[in-house]
């Protein structure tokens, strides 16, 4: 979350200290979720990078149903775009929302965000493919839940854009916000998937090896059709706007939470998920 530094301010001690915390959670939220994304794009440059070197395709299978196909070069390519350009965003999307990048290096804040805009897009187009025409694992419900992600991305990339070209730059912010939220989806799953069975000590709520269940159903849907972290990011916006000392430390103890449960669904993910393929 990025830090808002047109916040007005009110004129009582109470709502200053507020905003100060407000704004320091969604700090602590930038801070947690770039260490986490940065080593997802670890794993997916060194589980999906090496074998793509050494023409060791089929490794990409063991995570991946049907990753790789041979004979299938068009189906492949696809992919392999897929995965590339999806490191370039899980690389390039904090550090557009890091403000002193946007301030100081104004050149190299475009430039990132034109690659960043353009990948999302490209790569929710292939997912859309990936998805229907070579399937995944889990259910109907999940097909369903990351096709409308897909839909909300270029959505999203196309009035970040618009905002931009139209120089609206608090709007443009504010919609790249939407959009880091939903392109993180996948992220948010695993992170959210691995949370879980950290707490319960294993698979709850979900057949491990279908890869379907309530629980998978609900994270899903709340991670992709109506993501919970654009919810948050809503709320962020609203209490910014509001400036209100209730609503400021209601919405930060919030976002401290989430942070929370986000540090521990990384730290699961990397030990039970990445760190193990690499």
């Amino acid at each position: 979350m990025i830090i808002q530094t047109d916040v007005p301010l009110s004129s009582t001690e109470n709502t200053s200290y507020s905003t100060r915390i407000l704004t320091f959670t969604a700090t602590l939220w930038l801070v947690v979720a770039t260490l986490g994304q940065w080593i997802f794009a670890a794993y997916i440059l060194l589980f999906y990078g090496r074998p793509a070197l050494t023409g060791a395709f089929e490794k990409w299978n063991r995570v991946l149903p049907h990753g790789y196909v041979e004979g299938d070069w068009k189906g492949n390519f696809v992919v392999g775009l897929h995965l590339l350009l999806a490191l370039i965003m899980v690389v390039g999307g904090p550090l557009q929302l890091i403000p002193q990048i946007r301030k100081r290096l104004p050149v190299i804040h475009r430039l990132i965000g034109r690659v960043y805009v353009s990948a999302a897009i490209i790569v929710s187009a292939a997912g859309l493919i990936m998805v229907w025409t070579r399937g995944t694992i889990g259910d109907h419900t999940q097909q369903i839940s990351i096709s409308i992600q897909a839909v909300y991305i270029i959505l999203f990339a196309i009035t970040s854009i618009r905002k931009a070209r139209s120089r609206n730059f608090k709007s443009h912010r504010s919609w790249s916000l939407r959009l880091f939220m939903v392109v993180s989806g996948v992220w948010f799953f695993r992170v959210g998937l691995m949370f879980w069975i950290l707490i319960n000590g294993g698979p709850v709520g979900f057949d491990s090896k279908t890869f379907t269940g309530p629980f998978l159903t609900f994270l899903a849907i709340s991670t992709y059709a109506i993501p919970l972290s654009l919810i948050l990011l809503e709320m962020y916006f609203f209490a910014c706007r509001k400036n209100n000392f209730t609503l400021n430390i209601g919405v930060s103890l919030i976002i401290f939470l989430v942070t929370l449960i986000m540090g521990v669904g990384i730290f699961g993910a990397t030990m039970g998920m990445w760190l193990p393929r690499i």
